[in-house]
């Protein structure tokens, strides 16, 4: 049977079906949308309505919803119910919901989807059977309210990654995300159900935001989290950690990577690889995979976020290359080095970048792939790699230039291009270049092998130039299609013809023929010699014919491969060293060498130096100069040098240093141009030859190479012996000039050169000194035909020069740069004159030529006013001309905003001597106002800057002066009134102020008109600089102008009141920020002593008496000292007694004096109060005035006039009731303004006035003034002690109640702070406070201010508080018992007595007699059943717990005995408080004094006890319900037992002995009731006794076991009474037998006096429910008494009663009989033999009830024996 009933229980569980109707009802209640209880009456019809109208409106939203409608939707879903369907059926459905909820996801905020989704939580039940789903659905909007509904509903049986949410369940609230990614991070469980719910959405197409940035946010976090977990432990640990964590998150990871469905959970997957990437260790195996996934799912959205994570990736791999998939990926980004720049900008690309470059490297050898070169270059290009790895690209493109074959490269192509990217690469100039050409040193093949082979296969094809001479025909006979052999072509070479024409001639046909098939032969030596060896060359003629030598010159300074240059070095070198060169002077080999010796390559530069040393060796002087015929054509080359000067070259010059020119491509135009101006290397003569030599192949060489070389050196040099370069190179220059774009920048391309580097060396022939190179420089800049590359490197060339130009040459210069910068058409020329002027330091000299240039008469004439006058009359703005613009005055605007922008940029401060020229062009500009038709802002702020720069030079140099005759203040004026632009505003008001410091006659007479317009313009600006630009203004302007008035004798306020009232007026437009700060400023400078007071008054005038106004006046009062202060203050008050004078003076130009002067004067006298309230004034005037020196006498006697003042005025003003409390105000306001004591001297005579209300005015003050003063400060508690006794006069003689009560109310406080430093006078003060002429008067209020300050006093006094209370604890009772009289209590006076006594028994409370502690008593009983407050209730409460605790204890339980019976008639509340108020005396009193009073609290006790019967009989007139006698009984226990755990056994046992017998034998026998409800309340407090003291006080039942067993014996179940008592004798009994540890009631006497009676209730089982209290009492009982005889006479008895005829007493027993097997087991089965007949019995007895209790006990039986009684009840 038990098992079966495991069985269906565990079906139940598992079981969806819910059979409970309430269950039901309460799952069909469920709901998103409506409250439980309006869900639970709705039909599945009502809910269908609203879900399909959700459903409608989502399908109008998303198309892709319209399906569900067929199904989920559908009307027939409204009979669908899940725990009738089949499991197959069941699944179908789970897959439709849950495509239902992906798709909803999206739109969950949106009220329709809610809708739709209601009907599958209500009909389909979603939320138990999709749980996961649907939870995962709502869970990016776990911070919405949605999400707190939704949890509202979910079965408790959550799936296991979701049981986190559990405390969320229980409190409805959002769960943090931080809780979600912990959750992630220590159960997988989470992390991966939402990620397998992310990429399915995606892979669907239907994810959205929500859920992408939740999945990023939780799985970078989580890696994060677990990362950062996984690194405690030894290194094998943290790297198991790592793989697990890759095991766990790679296949999510490595799927969204590959997601092209939807590139934002791409997005969101770079994130958590990232840093997988940066803090996860990974190994590059690891690495590796990440790269090749995320670029094989990137997308054109995703490819920049990617490719900052392969960076990432790359960074953490070593130095390899990416694998071939990510090469081929990233080979397909357009822009790719953009896109490595931005990358770079976060994070560090130089390892992707080198990987990328070795892969496309790699890809370009194998693939021929042109793209992948490209990139390798821009990369290298890029600066993203070191130079390390710069080298290792670079090696591995010469392998790859190695590798390339005709199966890669059938066309060349490749090789081409490469061949070019090599040759740029390593000719570069920065860091990069240094390291490529240190790996072409480092390779270890043969680099110019490369070179050539490269060069063959980019080399043009052998064909003969058109306009050849016949002797070519037979090598363009041979040229074909497809590239000759090198044998053929030199087949074809060795027929040619020699040549007559240097190849340094301009138009050489036949070289690049030749040269082409050179570079070719080149490569081995057989075919070298044979080339050599051609007719062509002339190799034999070499020294007489220009043609070979020239060949090879033109080979080594061309664009050609390393290896050809230094063969054909080493041609020439041979060739010299075979013949006899005595009779030929090869200078010119020597200087083209020198070329050589500037190449890039080190290997030419050491062919070239071997070469110098060998024409060094074979030098023997000689007339003949090699090449000074034909050289360079026909015409020859004069410009030889002897054979001294050639040998000086070779000697002195170029061999000393060859071995240094060797080391650096640079060092040998140094070389040259040290050695040309270092006079030891030759005499003067021989270094001008040289020099004049080296310029003059520089003008004739037709090699833009050699000219570039040669000028390094020769722009070094100045001049030699007065020649300078300039002079010699100027046609070269010319002829420089004269080419056209297109022909510079071919020629320039044809040897591999810089159109830019040429240029710039050309014009760097020209030196500052010498004019006609600057006339060339300047014709060429004004001639459009220049080329703009050109003109720019001149302008760049004049601009380094400037600072070297004398003052004459620089003055040229800026004339012409500024007439060009002017003129229209030049373009280039034009701006980068203007860029030349702007950039250069203009002198004086210059800026001034300049300045003046600008004057314009025709302007001047237009305007028909005399220049003189101009300068002496404001220059007003005119109206503008309607006409159009004259191209005259176009151009003269243009000019002057141009010339003043240099002045603007030339720092003006160091130019003051422009000033008058500067002022006579503002003038102008105001003029052109009219003509141009506009403000001309702008140039007036350049003008005003620089004039505002200039003038602190004025004042630092005395021999620089300002005319003031000339008119500048009104020229500036002008600016200020005319201009609405507010930097020029701004700039002019600068300039005043300025002028005002420096020269203040010059401004002064203007400057009424300017302040009046800054009023309506720069004072309402917001910017820091307008406010700095007034602040300036003010603090330099207004000084000078005060003085001037004051030095004229005149009225200062009245003199300047327009200045005043236009900032004033400007005030409501002043940013509220400023205002403070530029009024302080004004008052500051105006000078405060005479105009604070007038700023004041015109301000609350204008804007009447508000509170802003108030602050803001204080504020400004605050800011200066104390002496101003009252100074003002008393200016203040003369001002608005003027007010009311028949002729006012002042107050009329101040602030009008219009027929209303009494609401003129209420508005001033309203702000008078808030003056003196500012704590500035208050803290500094008590400050001086306790000092004793002659500051401190002129406070005094300024506060004294100003308190006359106030005194004086509102004497007058007395019939005028709103003024004369304004001056009321007022004076409260100045006597706070004074130190307590100085307070203190005055309250004297104002005390004695006879207006009572100025006398009471003023004790109000002193009691303000105390509370704030400082108990520490002995002065103010000396004074105010002393003030005590005129006090105490106060309360004794004044009849004015209100008069009375402020001084009681100062005596209060005043003695509550000092009153224990003179308790003398305090006690004085209490005696008559006390006495009559106070607390005995009529007056409320009196009396409760009069007990307040006895309260107060007490603490103050103590024991000096004892004379009083005679006559003030009678009065205070008195005062109490009538608070609690009449309709409604006096709750205030009520409050204050308590006060009073709760002080006494705190301080004294041996002065609380019983008689007085009688009545206080009393009172606290009708007052805690009255009608009062809570705070009254505090306020008694607070009172009694003092008393309890401090009064002596007999005075106190005597008190309290007595007050029993009171308290009790009162009611309820009034017992209750009595008990409390016992009980924490209890608590309060030690063992001893409770021992000693035991008597008494035993009568309490006893009357407590006896309440019951009491208000039962009627003794106690009141109405009390079961409820608050069980509460009453309860709180008598409880206090009871604190009683008793104070006392000793020997103490208590005769209390206890006399309580049980007042309660059994108390009463005579005949009142039976009444005995019964006392023992009810014994016998109940009886069983919380045995029950809190258990074992302890077993014993004690001796006491009660006569009583109980007649009370059990004679009980009437009729009387409820009676019954009532039956109980609690039973529980107390049970709890006896419960607690007994010792064997008490295993005695025979004590077993015998009970059990049978107790067995004897079973017959009364019918008159109540045994098994509340008569079963327990026997189980207990029966396991109490250790005895087999006990109990089996126990048994024998009870089994007596089963044969009862009364089937509730065989109920009984049979339950009796199931609780002892149940408690004792086997040992109380030891009588089974006794019981089994019994039970046989019974297993066929009459009742059902009977037969069903025997089987359970049988069932029991059969359990603890573990065997059946079957076959003994056969």
């Amino acid at each position: 049977m038990s098992s079966l009933q495991e069985q269906l229980k565990a079906v139940q569980a598992n079981s969806r079906v819910i059979l409970n109707g309430k269950l039901a009802k309460a799952a069909h209640s469920k709901s998103l949308i409506f409250e439980p209880q309006a869900a639970a009456g709705q039909t599945y019809a009502e809910i269908y309505t609203v879900a399909r109208e959700g459903f409608d409106e989502l399908c109008t939203i998303d198309n892709r919803f319209r399906p569900f409608a067929a199904h989920i939707f559908s009307e027939e879903s409204q009979q669908a119910d899940r725990t009738q369907m089949t499991a197959e059926e069941n699944a179908v459905l789970d897959k439709r919901v849950e495509s239902f909820l992906h798709l909803a996801g999206a739109r969950l905020q949106l009220m329709p989807a809610i809708k739709a989704i209601e009907w599958l939580i209500r009909r389909f039940r979603v939320h138990e059977f999709n749980t996961r789903t649907l939870i995962t659905c709502f869970l990016p909007f776990h911070t919405i309210p949605v999400f707190v509904t939704l949890l509202s509903i979910l079965p408790s049986n959550l799936p296991h990654e979701y049981r986190f949410l559990d405390p969320y369940i229980r409190s409805l609230t959002n769960p943090p995300i931080e809780v979600i990614v912990t959750q992630a991070t220590n159960h997988r469980e989470l992390l991966t159900t939402l990620s397998e719910y992310t990429l399915e959405l995606g892979e669907k197409k239907h994810d959205y935001h929500a859920i992408n940035m939740l999945w990023f946010s939780v799985m970078t976090q989580s890696v994060n989290a677990m990362i950062d977990k996984g690194r405690s432990g030894n290194k094998a640990i943290q790297l198991e950690n790592t793989q697990k964590l890759l095991q766990q998150v790679t296949p999510a990871l490595s799927r969204a990577m590959m997601m092209r469905q939807s590139w934002e959970i791409q997005m969101a997957s770079y994130m958590p690889v990232l840093v997988l990437a940066r803090k996860g260790r990974l190994n590059d195996a690891a690495l590796v995979a990440f790269m090749d996934q995320l670029v094989s799912g990137w997308q054109t959205k995703t490819v920049d976020q990617g490719l900052l994570t392969l960076a990432c990736l790359a960074y953490g791999r070593a130095a390899k290359p990416v694998t071939s998939r990510v090469a081929k990926a990233l080979l397909k980004v357009d822009d790719l080095v953009g896109k490595f720049k931005k990358v770079n900008e976060t994070q560090c690309v130089r390892k992707l970048a080198n990987g990328t470059a070795l892969a496309f490297v790699d890809r370009l050898s194998k693939k021929g792939s042109l793209r992948a070169l490209h990139e390798v270059k821009a990369i290298i290009l890029s600066g993203f790699l070191d130079q390390m790895q710069v080298k290792v690209v670079y090696k591995s493109l010469l392998l790859a230039a190695h590798k390339i074959n005709d199966e890669v490269d059938p066309q060349g192509n490749i090789r081409k291009e490469l061949a070019s990217t090599l040759v740029s690469l390593a000719q570069l100039k920065d860091k990069n270049g240094d390291a490529i050409r240190a790996a072409i040193e480092e390779v270890d093949f043969n680099i110019e092998e490369l070179e050539l082979k490269l060069g063959a296969a980019i080399r043009p094809k052998l064909t003969i130039t058109e306009g050849s001479d016949d002797m070519m025909e037979g090598v363009e006979a041979a040229a074909v299609e497809e590239r000759p052999s090198l044998d053929s072509t030199l087949q074809q070479v060795e027929k040619l013809q020699p040549s007559k024409t240097s190849c340094l001639v301009q138009e050489s046909g036949v070289f690049n023929d030749l040269c082409a098939v050179f570079l070719s032969a080149a490569i081995e030596q057989a075919d070298l010699e044979r080339f050599d060896a051609a007719p062509v060359l002339s190799r034999d003629q070499a020294l007489s014919d220009a043609f070979y030598f020239s060949f090879y010159m033109r080979v080594w300074c061309g664009p050609y491969p390393t290896l050809a240059k230094v063969v054909a070095l080493e041609r020439v070198k041979n060739r010299i060293k075979e013949s006899e060169s005595a009779g030929v002077d090869l200078q010119a080999i020597a200087l083209y060498t020198t070329v050589a010796l500037s190449d890039p390559s080190k290997k030419v530069r050491r062919a070239a130096a071997d070469l110098i040393a060998v024409l060094k060796a074979t030098f023997k002087g000689s007339k003949v100069v090699w090449g000074s015929k034909d050289l360079y054509g026909a015409s020859g080359f004069s410009n030889v040098m002897d054979s001294a000067a050639s040998k000086s070259l070779l000697d002195s010059v170029l061999v000393p240093s060859l071995e240094e020119a060797v080391t650096h491509e640079d060092q040998i135009a140094i070389i040259i141009s040290s050695a040309l101006e270092n006079s030891k290397v030759g005499d003067k003569k021989t270094r001008l030859a040289i020099f004049k030599y080296f310029c003059a192949h520089v003008t004739e060489t037709p090699l833009l190479t050699v000219k570039l070389r040669l000028l390094g050196a020769i722009n070094k040099i100045k001049s030699i012996s007065g020649t300078y370069r300039t002079e010699l190179l100027l046609d070269m220059l010319r002829s420089w000039a004269s080419l056209t774009d297109t022909e510079a920048t071919e020629r320039a391309a044809l040897e591999s050169l810089d159109e830019k580097a040429l240029d710039q060396a050309a014009v760097e022939t020209v030196i500052p000194s010498q004019n006609d190179g600057l006339e060339l420089l300047f014709q060429l800049i004004k001639d459009p035909q220049t080329r703009p590359t050109l003109v720019a490197a001149i302008f760049e060339r004049i601009t380094k020069m400037w600072s070297i130009m004398k003052s004459q040459a620089k003055l040229l210069t800026a004339n012409v740069m500024l007439e060009l910068s002017q003129t229209s058409g030049q373009g280039t020329a034009a701006v980068e004159a203007a860029g030349l002027l702007r950039n250069v330091d203009l002198t004086t000299d210059i800026l001034l030529a300049f300045v003046d240039s600008l004057q314009y008469e025709d302007t001047r004439m237009a305007t028909e006013v005399p220049a003189n006058k101009r300068r002496r009359t404001s220059t007003a703005a005119q109206p503008a001309s309607s006409n159009v613009i004259s191209p005259e005055v176009h151009k003269t605007v243009k000019k002057m905003n141009f010339v003043l922008e240099l002045v603007q940029g030339s720092k003006p401060e160091n130019h003051p001597e422009l000033l008058p020229s500067l002022f006579t062009t503002l003038s102008d500009i105001h003029h052109l106002r009219k003509l141009v038709g506009s403000e001309l802002g702008y140039m007036q702020t350049l003008v005003l800057s620089s004039i505002g720069a200039m003038i602190p030079a004025y004042d630092s140099n005395k021999d620089l002066t300002i005319d003031a005759s000339v008119g500048y203040g009104d020229i500036l004026a002008a600016c200020v009134q005319n201009s609405s632009s507010t930097q020029v505003t701004n700039e002019a008001l600068l300039v005043v102020a300025s002028l005002a410091r420096t020269a203040p006659d010059v401004v002064l007479q203007s400057v009424m008109p300017i302040f009046t317009f800054m009023g309506s313009s720069v004072l309402r600006q917001a910017d820091n600089y307008s406010q700095s630009v007034v602040k300036k203004t003010v603090q330099q302007v207004i000084p000078p102008l005060i003085a001037t008035f004051r030095n004229k004798g005149r009225n200062l306020v009245a003199s300047t009141k327009d200045l005043l009232a236009s900032f004033v007026t400007a005030y409501e437009h002043i940013p509220p920020t400023r205002k403070r700060e530029i009024f302080i400023s004004l008052v500051e400078n105006l000078g405060p002593d005479d105009f604070l007071f007038a700023v004041l008054a015109m301000f609350v005038d204008r804007y009447g008496a508000t509170d802003e106004m108030f602050s803001f006046t204080s504020y400004i009062m605050s800011c200066f000292s104390v002496e101003i202060q009252l100074h003002s203050l008393i200016k203040f008050l003369d001002l608005v007694n003027d007010i009311f004078k028949p002729k006012p003076a002042l107050s009329a130009s101040l602030i009008g004096n219009d027929s209303d002067a009494d609401k003129t004067a209420l508005k001033q006298l309203t702000l008078l109060p808030h003056l003196l309230s500012n704590s500035r004034l208050k803290q500094e005037i008590t400050a001086l005035a306790e000092r004793d020196d002659m500051e401190s006498v002129k406070i005094r006697d300024s506060y004294a006039k100003l308190l006359e003042g106030i005194l004086s005025m509102a004497s007058n003003l007395k019939t005028k009731k709103a003024l004369y409390t304004r001056c009321g105000d007022a004076l409260a306001k100045l006597l706070n303004l004074l130190s307590i004591g100085e307070f203190i001297k005055s309250v004297d005579s104002l005390l004695e006035r006879p207006d009572i209300g100025l006398r009471r005015k003023v004790l109000q003050a002193l009691e303000l003034r105390v509370d704030k003063e400082s108990t520490g400060d002995p002065k103010s508690r000396e004074a105010l002690l002393a003030f005590l006794p005129q006090l105490t006069a106060v309360i004794r003689e004044s009849d004015d109640m209100n008069y009375k009560h402020t001084a009681v109310t100062c005596v209060d406080k005043i003695s509550e702070k000092y009153g224990k430093k003179d308790l003398d006078a305090v006690a004085a003060a209490a005696q008559t406070i006390a006495g009559d002429h106070c607390l005995g008067q009529s007056s409320q209020a009196l009396r409760l201010m009069a007990l307040l300050c006895l309260a107060s006093l007490v603490d103050v006094l103590q024991d000096g508080i004892v004379p009083v209370l005679p006559v003030a604890i009678p009065k205070t009772l008195s005062y109490l018992e009538e608070s609690l009289t009449g309709d409604k209590p006096n709750t205030e006076l009520h409050n204050a007595s308590y006060a009073f006594i709760a002080a006494l028994a705190q301080h004294i409370p041996y002065m609380i007699s019983g008689a007085t502690l009688d009545r206080l008593l009393a009172c606290s009983n009708l007052s805690a059943v009255s009608d009062l407050d809570a705070e009254s209730a505090r306020n008694r409460s607070h009172c009694l717990q003092l008393l309890a605790k401090l009064v002596d204890p007999k005075v106190l339980y005597t008190a309290l005995c007595k007050d029993w019976t009171f308290a009790a008639n009162c009611g309820f509340a009034a017992i209750t408080e009595f008990l409390d108020i016992l009980g924490l005396a209890l608590d309060k009193h030690a063992r001893t004094v409770v021992t000693k009073h035991v008597y008494t609290l035993f009568d309490i006790f006893t009357q407590t006890l006896d309440l019951r019967r009491m208000v039962a009989t009627g003794e106690i007139k009141i109405e009390l319900s079961v409820e608050q006698l069980e509460k009453i009984d309860n709180l008598i226990i409880q206090t009871a037992l604190k009683m008793i755990y104070k006392l000793h056994d020997g103490t208590f046992r005769p209390v206890f002995s006399k309580l049980v017998e007042w309660g059994w034998s108390g009463l005579p026998k005949s009142d039976v009731s009444g005995r019964t409800l006392r023992l009810v309340s014994l016998y109940t407090f009886l069983d919380a006794f045995f029950e809190a003291l258990k074992s302890i006080i077993t014993n004690y039942g001796t006491y009660i076991i006569d009583s109980a067993g007649s009370i059990l014996s004679a009980t009437d179940f009729a009387d409820d009474n009676q019954k009532l008592l039956w109980q609690r004798v039973v529980r107390t009994l049970t709890t006896c037998f419960k607690h007994d540890q010792d064997g008490f009631w295993q005695a025979p006497s004590h077993y015998n006096a009970v059990a049978p009676v107790l067995v004897e209730q079973f017959l009364h089982a019918a008159s109540f429910d045994a098994t509340e209290e008569l079963i327990p009492a026997v189980v207990e009982l029966a396991a109490a008494v250790d005895s087999q005889e006990h109990r089996k006479e126990l048994n024998t008895s009870l089994l007596k009663h089963l044969e009862s005829p009364a089937v509730a007493v065989r109920l009984a027993v049979i339950k009796c009989q199931q609780g002892l097997t149940e408690r004792l087991e086997e040992e109380w089965l030891r009588g089974l033999a006794e019981m089994l007949p019994r039970i046989s019995e019974l297993q066929d007895d009459e009742d059902e009830g009977v037969e069903r209790e025997n089987a359970r006990w049988i069932v029991g039986i059969e359990e603890k024996l573990g065997e059946s009684l079957d076959s003994m009840l056969q």
